[in-house]
Protein backbone atom coordinates (compact mmCIF):
# COMPACT_ATOMS: atom_id res chain seq x y z
CA UNK A 1 0.00 0.00 0.00
CA UNK A 2 1.24 3.44 -0.86
CA UNK A 3 2.36 6.20 1.83
CA UNK A 4 0.09 9.09 2.02
CA UNK A 5 3.18 11.12 0.92
CA UNK A 6 3.46 9.19 -1.97
CA UNK A 7 -0.34 9.61 -2.75
CA UNK A 8 -0.13 12.97 -2.51
CA UNK A 9 3.03 13.41 -4.66
CA UNK A 10 1.57 11.13 -7.04
CA UNK A 11 -1.53 13.65 -6.86
CA UNK A 12 0.39 16.79 -7.69
CA UNK A 13 2.26 14.98 -10.82
CA UNK A 14 -1.28 14.53 -12.09
CA UNK A 15 -2.45 18.19 -11.11
CA UNK A 16 0.27 19.78 -12.88
CA UNK A 17 -0.59 17.91 -16.19
CA UNK A 18 -4.52 19.01 -15.46
CA UNK A 19 -6.09 16.23 -14.43
CA UNK A 20 -9.42 16.99 -12.47
CA UNK A 21 -9.36 14.56 -9.98
CA UNK A 22 -6.34 14.84 -8.89
CA UNK A 23 -7.03 19.04 -7.96
CA UNK A 24 -10.22 17.04 -6.04
CA UNK A 25 -7.87 14.79 -4.29
CA UNK A 26 -5.93 17.53 -3.42
CA UNK A 27 -8.63 19.23 -2.26
CA UNK A 28 -10.36 16.63 -0.34
CA UNK A 29 -7.01 15.66 1.43
CA UNK A 30 -6.12 19.84 2.24
CA UNK A 31 -9.12 21.27 2.77
CA UNK A 32 -9.75 20.95 6.45
CA UNK A 33 -6.31 21.51 7.26
CA UNK A 34 -6.43 25.46 5.20
CA UNK A 35 -9.61 25.82 6.53
CA UNK A 36 -8.80 24.90 9.98
CA UNK A 37 -5.82 27.63 10.20
CA UNK A 38 -7.90 30.44 8.15
CA UNK A 39 -10.64 29.84 10.77
CA UNK A 40 -8.25 30.42 13.80
CA UNK A 41 -6.95 33.38 12.04
CA UNK A 42 -10.08 35.06 10.90
CA UNK A 43 -12.54 34.12 13.85
CA UNK A 44 -15.00 33.56 11.01
CA UNK A 45 -16.51 30.37 9.55
CA UNK A 46 -17.81 32.79 6.10
CA UNK A 47 -14.36 34.90 5.68
CA UNK A 48 -12.29 31.17 6.24
CA UNK A 49 -14.05 29.00 3.78
CA UNK A 50 -13.74 32.26 1.12
CA UNK A 51 -10.45 32.76 1.85
CA UNK A 52 -9.82 28.82 1.89
CA UNK A 53 -11.57 28.44 -1.90
CA UNK A 54 -9.28 31.29 -2.83
CA UNK A 55 -6.37 29.56 -1.72
CA UNK A 56 -7.12 26.37 -3.55
CA UNK A 57 -7.92 28.38 -6.91
CA UNK A 58 -4.96 30.51 -6.57
CA UNK A 59 -2.92 27.35 -5.89
CA UNK A 60 -4.44 25.29 -8.42
CA UNK A 61 -3.52 27.85 -11.20
CA UNK A 62 0.17 27.95 -10.26
CA UNK A 63 0.11 24.02 -9.19
CA UNK A 64 3.09 24.04 -12.10
CA UNK A 65 5.14 26.45 -9.67
CA UNK A 66 4.93 24.28 -7.17
CA UNK A 67 8.88 22.97 -6.04
CA UNK A 68 8.38 19.43 -4.91
CA UNK A 69 11.03 19.95 -2.59
CA UNK A 70 8.69 21.73 0.00
CA UNK A 71 5.71 20.46 1.64
CA UNK A 72 2.40 20.64 -0.51
CA UNK A 73 0.68 21.42 2.71
CA UNK A 74 2.91 24.72 3.62
CA UNK A 75 2.60 26.17 0.72
CA UNK A 76 -1.24 26.07 0.74
CA UNK A 77 -0.92 27.60 4.43
CA UNK A 78 1.36 30.45 3.02
CA UNK A 79 -0.96 31.04 0.00
CA UNK A 80 -3.54 31.07 2.53
CA UNK A 81 -1.88 33.61 4.52
CA UNK A 82 -1.02 35.63 1.80
CA UNK A 83 -4.74 36.24 0.27
CA UNK A 84 -5.85 36.30 4.71
CA UNK A 85 -3.17 39.18 5.19
CA UNK A 86 -4.20 41.29 1.62
CA UNK A 87 -8.01 41.16 2.54
CA UNK A 88 -7.14 42.59 5.95
CA UNK A 89 -5.21 45.19 4.33
CA UNK A 90 -8.10 45.80 1.41
CA UNK A 91 -10.64 46.06 4.21
CA UNK A 92 -8.18 48.92 6.26
CA UNK A 93 -7.74 50.51 2.84
CA UNK A 94 -11.24 50.84 2.05
CA UNK A 95 -12.05 51.66 5.60
CA UNK A 96 -9.66 54.81 5.38
CA UNK A 97 -10.60 55.85 1.61
CA UNK A 98 -14.19 56.39 3.50
CA UNK A 99 -13.48 58.42 5.76
CA UNK A 100 -11.72 61.29 5.48
CA UNK A 101 -10.10 62.46 8.93
CA UNK A 102 -8.61 65.67 7.63
CA UNK A 103 -12.50 66.76 7.49
CA UNK A 104 -13.76 67.29 10.64
CA UNK A 105 -17.56 67.16 8.86
CA UNK A 106 -16.58 63.55 8.38
CA UNK A 107 -15.89 62.23 11.72
CA UNK A 108 -19.25 62.49 11.95
CA UNK A 109 -21.78 59.56 11.08
CA UNK A 110 -21.59 58.19 7.80
CA UNK A 111 -24.07 58.40 5.53
CA UNK A 112 -23.91 54.81 3.69
CA UNK A 113 -26.87 54.43 1.93
CA UNK A 114 -26.40 54.78 -1.91
CA UNK A 115 -27.71 57.60 -3.82
CA UNK A 116 -29.98 57.24 -6.83
CA UNK A 117 -27.11 57.18 -9.27
CA UNK A 118 -25.10 54.75 -7.35
CA UNK A 119 -28.36 52.54 -7.17
CA UNK A 120 -28.57 52.65 -11.25
CA UNK A 121 -24.90 51.26 -11.11
CA UNK A 122 -25.28 48.86 -8.78
CA UNK A 123 -28.53 47.64 -10.82
CA UNK A 124 -26.71 48.22 -14.12
CA UNK A 125 -23.75 45.69 -12.55
CA UNK A 126 -25.86 43.32 -11.40
CA UNK A 127 -27.92 43.02 -14.41
CA UNK A 128 -24.44 42.35 -16.61
CA UNK A 129 -23.38 40.25 -13.69
CA UNK A 130 -26.74 37.76 -14.00
CA UNK A 131 -26.29 38.15 -17.69
CA UNK A 132 -22.69 36.63 -17.41
CA UNK A 133 -23.60 33.98 -14.67
CA UNK A 134 -26.61 33.10 -17.75
CA UNK A 135 -23.22 32.12 -20.05
CA UNK A 136 -22.33 29.04 -17.85
CA UNK A 137 -23.61 25.69 -17.77
CA UNK A 138 -26.74 25.13 -15.95
CA UNK A 139 -24.97 22.74 -12.65
CA UNK A 140 -22.52 25.93 -12.44
CA UNK A 141 -25.27 28.89 -12.74
CA UNK A 142 -27.53 26.68 -9.71
CA UNK A 143 -24.51 26.66 -7.62
CA UNK A 144 -23.28 30.18 -7.98
CA UNK A 145 -27.18 31.46 -7.41
CA UNK A 146 -27.53 28.93 -4.00
CA UNK A 147 -24.28 30.58 -2.51
CA UNK A 148 -24.50 34.29 -3.77
CA UNK A 149 -27.98 34.95 -3.96
CA UNK A 150 -29.32 32.78 -1.33
CA UNK A 151 -26.69 32.99 0.80
CA UNK A 152 -26.65 29.24 1.12
CA UNK A 153 -23.62 27.47 3.12
CA UNK A 154 -21.70 24.84 1.81
CA UNK A 155 -23.37 22.16 3.79
CA UNK A 156 -26.96 23.70 2.70
CA UNK A 157 -25.87 23.68 -1.10
CA UNK A 158 -24.28 19.60 -0.79
CA UNK A 159 -28.20 18.84 0.62
CA UNK A 160 -30.53 20.71 -2.28
CA UNK A 161 -28.19 19.45 -4.68
CA UNK A 162 -27.62 15.97 -3.01
CA UNK A 163 -23.57 15.96 -3.48
CA UNK A 164 -21.03 15.41 -1.46
CA UNK A 165 -19.69 18.89 0.10
CA UNK A 166 -16.21 18.68 -0.97
CA UNK A 167 -18.34 18.20 -4.85
CA UNK A 168 -19.91 21.58 -4.00
CA UNK A 169 -17.05 23.47 -3.22
CA UNK A 170 -14.99 22.00 -6.34
CA UNK A 171 -18.23 22.86 -8.35
CA UNK A 172 -18.02 26.41 -6.68
CA UNK A 173 -14.27 26.80 -7.42
CA UNK A 174 -14.94 26.03 -11.32
CA UNK A 175 -17.73 28.23 -11.45
CA UNK A 176 -16.22 31.41 -10.07
CA UNK A 177 -13.07 30.84 -12.48
CA UNK A 178 -15.63 30.54 -15.62
CA UNK A 179 -17.49 33.15 -14.57
CA UNK A 180 -14.02 35.65 -14.21
CA UNK A 181 -12.99 34.34 -17.01
CA UNK A 182 -16.41 35.47 -19.20
CA UNK A 183 -15.65 39.00 -17.62
CA UNK A 184 -12.36 39.61 -18.16
CA UNK A 185 -12.86 38.38 -22.02
CA UNK A 186 -15.40 41.07 -22.17
CA UNK A 187 -13.20 43.70 -20.50
CA UNK A 188 -10.68 43.05 -23.78
CA UNK A 189 -13.23 43.27 -26.38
Amino acid sequence: MKKTDDITKENIQKAKSGNQIAFSALLDTFWNDVYGFQLIRTKNENDAEDITIQTFSKAFDKINTFDDNYEFKTWLITISKNIHVDLIRKRKRNILESTDFRNKDAIGVLDVAPSAEDQIIIEQNLANLLQDIKKLKPHYQKVINLRYFNEYSYADIATELNEPINNVKVKLLRAKKLLAEIIKSKKQE
